[in-house]
């Protein structure tokens, strides 16, 4: 490196900023000046003249990330100019200096290679371990270099340049072998080294990508030039590593690296050349010896990743295996093992085949393997890694020999290819097919992922499945699915196998494609990878054929097929499959220039050489080799057999005899079968011997030795095996063996002539192993009389059954095995029996909760009048009882505070999210504000006891109790709570406060709500009906509430029962917020509990009449019949309500059952007077009435109290009709009125009795305050369909409740016959009429005469019109009609959104939020996690949950466009509501594509919000800390 000499004031500048470190003010102020063109290029000059000395502070910084950066920052402005990178690149040498930069760079970490030969190797590589690979700190240099040969100008100068050309090769040998992996062999490794990120990375930023850039220069006939520089200096610097390692012809065992950067230079220009540049492949290819030496690595690779995944490298931990995974995942395929593979095809097709096919099984290490002997020794391998190897070995050859992707593909071929494979797998959403697809087959061949033709393809392969929704809840994205003609003509394994990172994607694909069989009806078996035909093979590839046409490979199919037929140890399904695909492979791809004559002709001479006469496949398909000599153990049950007399005139046997004694010497521990192998190697050895120096053959010796360690090898013998079978014999004995049946093949042709001329059957392109055989021996048929002939023959003699001669020890082995099999297996029926009726019965317990709901209490009640306890299951202890005093027995509940019901509005049109300054939203006419407003109104003028009982609470943090319909012994559920208290890891949810989940269902709970004893359903009373007149039930409610005082003894005494029921009532209470509790003028008066309790169950009403849409017209059983607690939780609140007496002369019943006979007048001026009854709010009254009656409620009694309230709300529809109409309505009516009013049913008329309600309140000053909103038409059907809607809303209400208490299912009707079906159903209607004639005046029943009752209520209202005339139509309208509760409306686009909100300030400290959140009930503007809108340590987002959801909040980030759900103490990320044109979330906004709103997402998320399903449907939820 040269000494810096500054000449100006910028190189001093320039020297200094590096020496700081870029400091952020001087990079800015030095771009600054670069539009000035004399500026720019003095500056690109110094720059260049400082960048030796920028790589040296670069390596020393310790801020390399930043500074990384910042260089790059400059640099890219600079080089990506190409008038002024090729300007500085011929003026100041700039490939020089970056490549000799980046070379000096590397020495400073390089360590001694141990590949090969440990002790005398010269090659030195990177160590993965120094700093400078690990923290990439050589990026930006690499990415600068990347960055100028992006330009052609100075790639070409690259290339013309042969001094640069092997400094640059010098810079990759560096690499090359780097990460060296050894096999541990005893101890596991204590410390799993994670260099391999940084080997990876290394060589796919310095070696891989300058070559992709390189390579994309190369694409034309002129460039011919380049490609042989580049490869001829390739070879050079690779012949020097093979000599720097000392190689020779074997690698070093139980080593291992993935990094030979050289290797893959070298393959891709080859393919290039091939590909674009029409360059003679023979011309640029060295000689046999350096292809024999150049397929050893990576066939190494190879055989290792089969070794990794058959466990064999274990010891060394789970890095090796994520080593295997990154060699093949899609970032990094093309540029490794792609090129490897395409090497190793080249080496095939110019090697000799029978050379390359030995030496595949002997690196993968199962040779000894392939003996035809029943048994054998393997001196190099485990027998339990034998199975997975020479699955590996098969599947590799597969590979080779199926794989076209450098081999004639097109580029859209390939695209293609690539895409099926990955869908094959697994559905895939877009963004996921992107990143999984390599950029093909070079990262700048322009199919860059969603260029035109990654579309077009996808929508050719590919359906689009919209997202959905499992019932689960979990979220689906818009996923890609293959169509179902690729499943049919496309789908291959081969490059799903050469694709797949995890082994089990291979299973998903095999999986998916046999349901796709079965769906289509194409093959309901378990079917066999299917064969896929291949494109043509590059004429320049042509001699890869020949390795399915060597004896080579014959004889181990032979073997093989024979071993399979025979059921020997260690082979497998996959194994057959393989091989059957390689026989068909090589039928598919015969050689054309032997004829069938000359061969059965000139076959004997040449049987010396071996197995078989000839080399190709088809004629060796039908040779039948009789005898084979074997050598076995000893110990073999083969040993016993005498030769027959007929063996030496066996050609085969005697060829083999003759060249025993050399076969020993040359490697004992080989089966016979590869005489064959021993004689080729000989022959490359001599071939090596010949050209390598004198110095290399002393090194000779020590190579062969390991193959004949004698020690090792235990005592062989020879024997010789009667085999009389050849390839095709074996495929139809296959076939008998896979069906199970003798006889099963019949050659089709014999029925069907045209089979022979139109093999393509589709019948035979999808099935399992028989359609395998079938579809070959066709294939062979097709292609030769002869063999037609044969199979005929073969098929003729009856095949006898697979001849276990004498029962050897092997053979009784697999015997013992199968009966030990069936043992097992008649063990897992009998247990898989035992575990489905326990099963059975769970289920059953599961369903059955409340067992006495349905039929077994229905039974009880047929066979006997008294109706029996009901019978409760603990999911704890199992046992089964009812629940008793001492032992109460409760439901698993979740109490949670509730504001979902206050958030109705009485518009049917959805309020929208504010996306503009002029939408806002005002929360005035939700439910709830309402609510308030009446309540503060009555608390004004009327008596704050009674104000609390003219009304219901809880529209805002109401108490909601949901259940999973399990129950448990309270007992047992506190030694489970305990045993969660130890168990502290069990983090989801908070045991301190009493949060669990469900023993039997994991549903989430908090509390446990008692069962009373006694039956649940009172039915005996409910089936007869009562024949008593209506003023006898009215006295006898009355005295059943004069009881109050006296309660059950049970109660008043503590027992356990009443214990739990108290603590129930605290957890009911704590479980909403003091200030949705306390509503009356003097804290904590009895008043406020008794306002709470019955408001908690017309919460629960209320909820469940929403969940069913609001109405009762789908009739049926509760919304989950077994899943209603509404029962035991009446029972809970009645306790605690009876402990409150009512003031008897306040009980509201007599007021609405006798006419007051004295007024006080002195009364009323002491305090404020009661509310008129007709300001209370009547479902109120009822629950008010019904918990404070003695339990269990008649069903005459419920149904007389129905009766009184009636009579009541309808009073109060008229009052409020009669001042919503004008002032001459008013007149009509009460003329008409006092007409009828002595007719015989006046008083079931209404416009008697609107008449006399006007002509009552007239008497007050109510009329007279200004002029009223008029009803539009007043005519008597719109009068009818008033007064109905008004009443409605009490009689659901009551329903539910008459159905919770009394059973019974709800009946279903039409929407406008649900007033009648209802009153009917509540026996308010005596008989059903017909409709036309029906009005809702006949539902009622006065208990006395109605005009003293209507004048008596009419006069409480003048009285208080005397005083506060203003007030007194306001509380009279109450408006019943309310819509069901709904999030707010959001955009189409989320964009609106984004651009309103991002920037928007915060209302309460005025900033623009970091983290802005928006609150999808009300609209309001929220900063997550915001320090700035903190208050007694709780953020913004947690308080506002609290105070617009009473604890939960569903928020929409505004940065990231997920959904939050806030529920209490925990949070989860609910998912995305806006997707992308692929039906994706884009979280974080990380991807930036434009998002629309998914309708039926938000419909399930609104879905959740509404029936309080949050914390069972999603799964992660965590504590906030109020940190949110």
């Amino acid at each position: 490196m040269d000494v810096l000499k500054h000449k100006c004031f910028l190189e001093e500048l320039l020297f200094w900023t590096i020496k700081y470190e870029f400091p952020q003010k001087m990079v800015t102020f030095l771009l600054n000046m670069l539009p000035d063109q004399d500026y720019k290029i003095a500056f690109t000059k110094t720059f260049v003249q400082h960048y030796a000395f920028i790589m040296k502070t670069l390596k020393k910084s310790h801020e390399s990330d930043t500074m990384s950066n910042r260089i790059v920052h400059i640099s890219v402005q600079l080089f990506s100019n190409e008038e002024l990178a090729r300007q500085v690149t011929e003026e100041c040498q700039l490939l020089d200096i970056m490549v000799t930069v980046l070379l000096y760079m590397m020495e400073s970490c390089l360590i001694k290679s141990e590949l090969q030969d440990e002790e005398n190797s010269l090659h030195v590589v990177v160590n993965c371990g120094e700093a400078l690979l690990k923290n990439n700190t050589y990026w930006p240099l690499v990415s600068d270099f990347i960055n100028i040969l992006s330009h052609q100008s100075v790639a070409k100068k690259f290339l013309e340049d042969h001094g640069l050309l092997v400094t640059w090769m010098n810079f990759v040998s560096f690499f090359q072998g780097m990460n060296l992996n050894k096999r541990e062999l005893n101890e596991h490794v204590e410390f799993e080294s994670q260099t391999y990120y940084a080997a990876f990375a290394a060589e796919l930023e310095a070696c891989a990508q300058p070559m992709w850039g390189l390579l994309s220069h190369c694409k034309v006939r002129e460039t011919q030039e380049y490609t042989r520089n580049v490869v001829r200096y390739c070879l050079e610097a690779l012949q020097d590593w093979f000599d720097a390692i000392n190689f020779v012809d074997e690698p070093a065992p139980n080593q291992v690296t993935f990094h030979l950067p050289l290797h893959r230079y070298f393959a891709m220009f080859l393919s290039k050349a091939v590909k674009c540049q029409e360059l003679d492949l023979d011309t640029i290819l060295p000689d046999q010896e350096m292809l024999m030496k150049l397929m050893i690595h990576p066939l190494q690779i190879q055989a290792s990743l089969s070794e990794i995944h058959s466990n064999m490298w274990v010891r060394n931990g789970l890095q090796i295996k994520g080593q295997a995974m990154t060699y093949v995942q899609s970032h990094f395929c093309n540029s490794m093992i792609d090129p490897d593979i395409y090497l190793l095809q080249v080496c095939a097709s110019r090697l000799d085949p029978d050379y390359f096919i030995s030496s595949v099984f002997e690196r993968f290490k199962v040779v000894d393997l392939l003996t035809m002997a029943s048994q054998h020794q393997n001196t190099v391998l485990d027998s339990e890694h034998e199975r997975s190897m020479l699955e590996g070995a098969l599947t590799f050859l597969v590979l080779l020999l199926s794989l076209r992707l450098h081999l004639g593909m097109t580029d859209d071929e390939i695209l293609r290819a690539e895409m099926v494979a990955q869908l094959c797998m697994n559905d895939r959403t877009h963004s996921s097919l992107l990143d999984l697809i390599p950029e093909n087959p070079n990262p700048k061949s322009g199919i860059i992922p969603g260029s035109l033709s990654f579309e077009s393809v996808l929508s050719a392969v590919a359906d689009f499945k919209a997202p959905v929704f499992e019932p689960g809840g979990s979220m689906q994205q818009g996923m890609y699915t293959p169509k179902a003609e690729v499943w049919d003509k496309e789908f291959d394994p081969v490059m799903v196998i050469l694709r797949t990172v995890y082994r089990r994607d291979v299973q998903s694909a095999m999986d998916r494609y046999t349901a796709f069989l079965k769906q289509s009806g194409k093959f309901p078996g378990n079917p066999w990878p299917p064969y896929k035909k291949r494109t043509p093979l590059h004429p320049s590839y042509k001699g890869l054929i020949k390795l399915l046409h060597c004896k080579t490979l014959h004889i181990v199919l032979f073997t093989l097929l024979y071993k399979i037929l025979m059921d020997h140890q260690n082979l497998s399904e996959h194994v057959l499959c393989m091989v059957l695909y390689l026989i068909e492979l090589g039928l598919e791809n015969s050689p054309e220039q032997e004829s069938e004559e000359e061969e059965s002709a000139g076959g004997q001479e040449r049987c010396h050489d071996s197995w078989f006469p000839g080399s190709n496949l088809v004629s060796n398909m039908r040779h039948f080799i009789n005898y084979v000599r074997v050598r076995v153990p000893e110990t073999a049950p083969e040993v016993k057999k005498e030769p027959p007399a007929s063996t030496s005139s066996d050609g085969l046997a005697s060829s083999q005899c003759s060249r025993r004694k050399s076969l020993q010497r040359e490697n004992s521990g080989t089966a016979q079968v590869f005489s064959l192998v021993a004689e080729r190697r000989k022959k490359f050895q001599e071939i090596i011997n010949r050209n390598t120096s004198e110095a290399n053959q002393v090194v000779r010796p020590k190579a062969s030795m390991k193959w004949s360690a004698p020690g090792a090898t235990p005592q062989l013998t020879t024997a010789i095996l009667e085999v009389k079978e050849s390839i095709l014999s074996l495929l139809i004995k296959l076939h008998h063996k896979l069906s199970g049946k003798q006889n099963s093949y019949y050659p089709p042709w014999l029925d069907d002539v045209d089979v022979l001329i139109h093999p393509e059957i589709p019948r035979y392109s999808h099935g399992d192993g028989m359609t395998a055989v079938e579809r070959i021996l066709l294939k062979a048929a097709v292609q030769s009389r002869l063999n037609k002939r044969i199979i005929e023959e073969i098929c003729r003699k009856v095949t006898p059954p697979v001849p276990p001669k004498k029962i050897s020890s092997a053979e009784k082995k697999t015997l013992d095995k199968e009966e030990r099999r069936q043992k097992a297996r008649e063990r897992q029926q009998k247990l898989l029996a035992e575990f489905a009726s326990r099963q059975k019965s769970f289920m059953e317990t599961a369903m059955d909760v409340e067992s006495p709901d349905a039929d077994i209490a229905m039974e009880i009640a047929t066979s006997e009048q008294h109706v029996s306890e009901a019978i409760y299951d603990c999911v704890i202890c199992g046992q089964s009882g009812p629940s008793t005093e001492d032992r109460p027995t409760g439901l698993v509940v979740l109490l949670q505070a509730s504001s979902v019901l206050g958030q109705c509005r009485n518009s049917t049109e959805p309020k929208k999210l504010p996306t503009t300054e002029e939408e806002q939203i005002y929360s005035k006419d939700t439910c709830a504000a309402l609510h308030d407003v009446r309540l503060t109104t009555l608390q004004r003028y009327f008596k704050d006891s009674s104000c609390l009982q003219a009304v219901s609470i809880g529209w805002e943090g109401g108490v909601y109790v949901q259940t999973c319909g399990h129950t448990l012994h309270i007992d047992c559920h506190k030694s489970y709570m305990e045993s969660l208290r130890n168990d502290q890891v069990l983090q989801g949810f908070s045991v301190d406060k009493g949060e669990f989940t469900c023993p039997l269902c994991r549903q989430f709970a908090n509390s446990v709500l008692p069962c009373y004893p006694g039956n649940n359903v009172e039915r005996s009373l409910w089936q007869s009906h009562s024949n008593k007149c209506m003023q006898d039930l009215v006295q006898e409610v009355e005295d059943l509430q004069e009881q109050l005082g006296t309660f059950p003894v049970s109660i008043s005494s503590e027992t356990n029962l009443s214990k739990e029921m108290e603590s129930v009532m605290k957890d009911i209470k704590s479980t909403t917020q003091k200030k949705y509790t306390d509503y009356s003028k003097s804290p904590g008066s009895p008043d406020n509990d008794f306002l709470f309790m019955y408001s908690v169950a017309r919460t629960n009403l209320e909820l469940e009449l929403v969940h069913r849409g609001g109405n009762l017209c789908s009739g049926g059983a509760s919304t989950a019949g077994k899943r209603s607690c509404l029962n035991q939780l009446f029972h809970v609140l009645a306790m605690h309500m009876r402990l409150y007496s009512i003031d008897s002369a306040y009980n509201p019943w007599r007021k609405l059952t006798q006419p007051m006979q004295d007024k006080n007048p002195e009364l009323i001026s002491e305090e404020l007077p009661e509310v008129p009854v007709l300001y209370r709010d009547v479902s109120s009254l009822l629950l008010i009435q019904i918990l404070t009656m003695p339990q269990p409620l008649h069903k005459e009694h419920f149904t007389c109290i129905i009766k009184v309230l009636f009579t009541l709300l309808y009073t109060q529809a008229l009052a409020a009709l009669s001042v919503k109409c004008s002032a001459e309505d008013r007149m009509a009516w009460k003329e008409s009125g006092a007409l009828k009013k002595n007719t015989s049913g006046g008083e079931k008329s209404w416009e008697v009795l609107l008449g006399h309600v006007v002509s009552e309140l007239s008497k007050g000053k109510i009329f007279e305050e200004g002029e009223t909103e008029e009803l539009t038409v007043v005519n008597p059907d719109s009068v009818e369909c008033y007064l109905q809607q008004f009443c409605l809303p009490f009689l659901r209400i009551t329903s539910l409740l008459q159905h919770h208490l009394f059973g019974g299912d709800l009946p279903s009707c039409q929407e406008d016959e649900e007033f009648t079906v209802l009153a009917s159903c509540l026996g308010l209607l005596p008989s059903f009429q017909s409709s036309d004639q029906f009005t809702s005046a006949s539902c009622l029943n006065w208990p006395v005469p109605a005009f003293d009752m209507i004048s008596q209520w009419c006069s409480e209202l003048a009285s208080f019109a005397e005083r506060h005339p203003d007030q007194v139509k306001a509380l009279l309208i109450q408006e019943p009609k309310w819509d069901l509760p709904r999030l707010l409306q959001l955009p189409e686009n989320y964009n609106t959104i984004f651009q309103y909100y991002h920037r928007k300030t915060c209302t309460v400290c005025t900033k623009v939020p970091k983290d802005p959140a928006v609150c999808l009930v009300c609209g309001t503007f929220v900063c997550l996690k915001g320090l700035c809108c903190k208050q007694q340590s709780y953020c913004e987002c947690v308080l506002h949950s609290q105070n617009c959801g009473a604890g939960t909040g569903i928020f929409l980030l505004i940065n990231a466009s997920v959904i939050i759900i806030i529920r209490g103490h925990r949070f989860c990320l609910w998912g995305s509501v806006y997707l992308d044109a692929h039906g994706e979330e884009d979280r974080d906004l990380r991807r930036g594509k434009p998002l629309y709103i998914c309708k039926e997402r938000y419909k399930v998320l609104e879905q959740q919000w509404v029936s309080h399903t949050f914390d069972h449907i999603n799964k992660r939820w965590g504590p906030h800390y109020n940190g949110l």
